[in-house]
């Protein structure tokens, strides 16, 4: 086990890099301030370095709003503020994490890293992806896709994945799943909700013509619910944990 100022005080931490990297890219991102004690929490718990992109956004940054909100790139925020109640909740609260150092906590098949307003979970593969039903390989980002009800590898670390993110990847990753008025519908949303779709995006009607799916904001936790008692009912396939959040 690695103490708090062991994981921090790094020769090259990730952070300013990261800084960089946003201040370059076109793909609109809104830096949340972050909370120190929080972020620390965090660290120590997750047992990552402050020179890997995963621990230099948790201790960087209470989280990442990737275009207009669309992206939910989890981080350390304060309980107060523009990010606090109804706001963007942390890596450590989406992941259920234990309110104190637990040395023999692990996440139960991976990371949660991020979600979208469609309720598609991106997350950082645990130690033996098969065992828990889902592809890639071990530290590999994969992404539930609501639209599908599946897992799907990416095939990238989190380090290539966020690069990806900040080249303009995300607007072929989406294609066929915008619709007019949606920038409007996701701005009116709070960090913690996102759009629930009638009839569902997996529906036969909702892939021949989006916009006419009728949509409404529900708790981010509702919208991950359905999603994995879709995946039960209508094949029998338990997705696993997509975030506490």
């Amino acid at each position: 086990m690695h103490e708090i100022d062991e994981l921090i005080d790094v020769e090259d931490p990730a952070w300013p890099l990261l800084l960089q990297e946003l201040s370059d890219t076109d793909v609109p991102v809104e830096v949340l301030p972050v909370d120190a004690a929080a972020a620390r929490a965090c660290l120590g718990q997750l047992q990552v370095s402050a020179r890997s992109n995963l621990g230099g956004i948790v201790l960087g940054c209470g989280g990442l709003l990737v275009d207009g909100g669309w992206l939910r790139i989890y981080g350390s925020p304060g309980d107060t503020g523009p990010v606090g109640p109804g706001g963007l909740p942390g890596l450590a609260e989406v992941n259920a994490m234990p309110a104190s150092f637990d040395p023999a906590w692990r996440p139960e098949a991976g990371l949660v890293v991020a979600h979208d307003v469609l309720g598609g979970v991106f997350a950082l593969n645990g130690s033996d992806p098969r065992r828990s039903g889902r592809p890639g390989g071990p530290g590999e980002v994969v992404y539930f896709a609501p639209d599908s009800l599946g897992w799907e590898a990416l095939g990238a670390g989190h380090s290539a994945w966020l690069s990806w993110i900040l080249a303009g990847g995300l607007r072929e990753f989406y294609e066929g799943l915008r619709w007019d008025g949606g920038h409007d519908e996701v701005a009116a949303l709070n960090g913690r909700q996102g759009l629930s779709f009638f009839p569902p995006l997996w529906s036969a009607e909702a892939r021949r013509d989006l916009s006419a799916t009728s949509r409404r904001a529900v708790p981010m936790a509702e919208l991950l619910g359905l999603g994995r008692e879709s995946c039960l009912r209508l094949d029998g396939t338990d997705p696993g944990f997509l975030g506490a959040a």
